[in-house]
């Protein structure tokens, strides 16, 4: 009985293995090794394109730090402990976040958190009450931390936000939850996004516009007059990254002529959403 062949419902499984183990029979040595193999499974359609892009993510955010998709304290959208609700109220209203880090005296020093949900509630109720009446604490991380252990804690905690601390204790910035999610599956939009209007191009104002990056170059040159095609790239994200000669990070600029681009929204692999500003 010991030389009787497997039963015929374990084939499917022994080949299974066997194509695993073909797959990685190359031993790769170091992250980039590992890659290349998962390219070539994606070249012999063992895994799709966004399959593959995802799996890219996850390996990349366990190489990343909290410091490198971190928003700047120069950037982060602010309210004063002190400030009476009815005060704030507009402010929310512009920038339609859900959370908001709470201030004592300037940006480095982060003392809690104001949820918008928690503004809603109380601001009916009694306009004299002051955010730090309602502020909840924040949590709190090292710019050092890795972005898989950030994600994993506050999963567990139930947090969607977390402050980033320098060595001396400051607030260097702020990381959300998406921001780790987007450096996995690429760009979250809600439906509060400006962008989310039709086309390429969304006016702000007069001299402001908030333009996705996937906007074929030469129609950039139309809608604004200028001259930036060539045949080195095809939309004005192309065109950032070639004149940066790097991946650009959310808040670089880059200025040509009369045009500042800001970053607002990009990754490791892409630039998703930039604000031009046009000074005469």
């Amino acid at each position: 009985m010991s030389d009787d062949q497997p039963p015929s419902s374990n084939l499917p499984r022994k080949r299974w293995v066997e194509r695993i183990t073909q797959l990685f029979s190359g031993e790769p040595q170091d992250l980039d090794d590992l890659l290349e193999i998962l390219r070539e499974a994606r070249e012999n359609r063992l895994l799709d394109t966004d399959a593959l892009s995802m799996i890219e993510g996850v390996l990349q955010v366990s190489q990343m730090r909290v410091r490198d998709i971190m928003i700047p304290r120069i950037q982060m959208v602010v309210v004063p402990k002190e400030a009476e609700l009815e005060t704030i109220y507009p402010l929310v209203i512009e920038f339609c976040h859900s959370r908001y880090p709470v201030i004592d005296g300037d940006r480095s020093k982060v003392v809690g958190v104001l949820l918008a949900k928690d503004l809603l509630a109380r601001v009916l109720q009694n306009k004299t009450m002051t955010v730090q009446d309602i502020m909840r604490p924040a949590c709190v991380v090292p710019e050092s931390k890795r972005l898989n252990v950030l994600l994993k804690e506050l999963r567990t905690n139930g947090n969607h936000m977390a402050i980033v601390v320098d060595e001396y204790g400051q607030a260097a910035g702020l990381v959300t939850i998406e921001d780790v999610l987007e450096e996995i599956v690429g760009e979250i939009e809600d439906e509060h996004d400006d962008h989310e209007d039709e086309g390429y191009i969304f006016q702000r104002s007069a001299n402001e516009f908030m333009i996705k990056a996937l906007i074929p170059i030469e129609e950039f040159d139309d809608y604004f007059s200028t001259h930036l095609a060539t045949d080195e790239y095809d939309t004005i994200g192309g065109f950032i990254v070639s004149h940066l000669e790097h991946m650009p990070k959310k808040g670089e600029n880059l200025i040509v002529d009369n045009m500042r681009f800001e970053i607002i929204r990009a990754d490791n692999r892409r630039v998703h959403l930039i604000k031009l500003k046009i000074t005469r």
